[in-house]
């Protein structure tokens, strides 16, 4: 199977609580929260190891907060290469509140990090030893780095030989796909922001991703269109893959789960339209679990079956 390997530059714990109701100016008395690894890659490869394959988590981490980063990590399995920083890994809270069913997401900022801690990112990424097939960075930049930093890694990609799979947005995204990648995953808006323009079409939107395609920025697309699925775009076909409904108990981390299982799907030598298919169902099976928690193995195979079935 393939190499793997995820690169997230601003993680979080994400604290999970329930509360009966949220209301200003009152202590509110949560349920004993549960805390678990966050960021865009970290989700990445926790979701590959729930389906089954592995995937090295390369991450920026620092201060007492990245040390119980670095446990929970563990405790869970994932193979992991620890960047260090000065600053302290940032913490995420996710309330549900169970009177509407309604669920509150506090994203917090990540810490600085410094012109000399990017380099060493980029360094390691240089050395990794056995090289990643496949290269995925996925998540938000933390403050201080620059916005073509993806478009820098997109380099180191080329020169270790790896795929390039990018599931971010805004500036970072757009210097992604100047400096050129594999696979982009973005949504309807994002694309829109990549295009500098309204799609409201599905003819529109195919347009735009072929004109990317065709003038290098990647091979492949991947538009999300949440409980719609996914769109498919490279330079020979364009196929919608309709997710399954499923009953929804969370959204939280149903993007990352399925970049997971489109990743370990192409690991696998799966045939790329197969490998966005298990992705969808990745992602579906994610949307059934509560709270932070990523997609279930048996679920999502079961899923992927439903959808190949049509």
């Amino acid at each position: 199977m393939k190499r793997i390997a995820t690169l997230t530059v601003n993680p979080a714990i994400d604290k999970y609580t329930t509360v009966d109701r949220v209301r200003p100016d009152r202590k509110l008395r949560c349920e004993r929260p549960t805390r678990e690894p966050g960021g865009g890659g970290l989700n990445v490869s926790r979701a590959v190891q729930r389906l089954g394959g592995e995937a090295t988590a390369l991450y920026m981490a620092g201060g007492p907060t990245g040390d119980i980063l670095r446990d929970l990590l563990d405790a869970e399995g994932i193979p992991q290469h620890v960047l260090p920083i000065a600053g302290w890994t940032r913490e995420n809270l996710i309330v549900n509140e169970e009177g509407s069913e309604q669920q509150y997401r506090f994203g917090m900022p990540g810490p600085e990090v410094s012109e000399e801690e990017k380099d060493r990112c980029l360094e390691a990424l240089r050395e990794l030893d056995p090289a990643p097939d496949l290269l995925v960075a996925s998540g938000s930049l933390s403050p201080g780095l620059p916005e073509d930093f993806l478009g820098q890694v997109a380099e180191v990609a080329a020169e270790i030989d790896a795929r390039f799979i990018v599931d971010t947005s805004g500036e970072p995204l757009r210097h992604a796909v100047e400096a050129g990648a594999f696979l982009l995953k973005p949504n309807t808006s994002e694309l829109e922001d990549l295009a500098g323009e309204a799609l409201e079409t599905e003819k529109a939107q195919e347009e735009a991703a072929r004109r990317f395609i065709e003038e290098g920025c990647c091979q492949v697309i991947v538009l999300s269109l949440g409980s719609g699925g996914a769109v498919m775009f490279t330079g020979e076909r364009t196929e919608h893959i309709r997710a399954p409904t499923v009953p929804i108990r969370s959204k939280v981390g149903a993007g990352d789960s399925m970049v997971g299982g489109i990743v370990l799907g192409l690991a696998r030598g799966m045939e790329l339209p197969d490998a966005v298919r298990f992705g969808v169902a990745a992602g579906a099976a994610a949307v059934m679990t509560e709270g932070t928690e990523l997609c279930r193995r048996e679920d999502t195979e079961r899923l992927f079956e439903e959808i190949r079935r049509g």
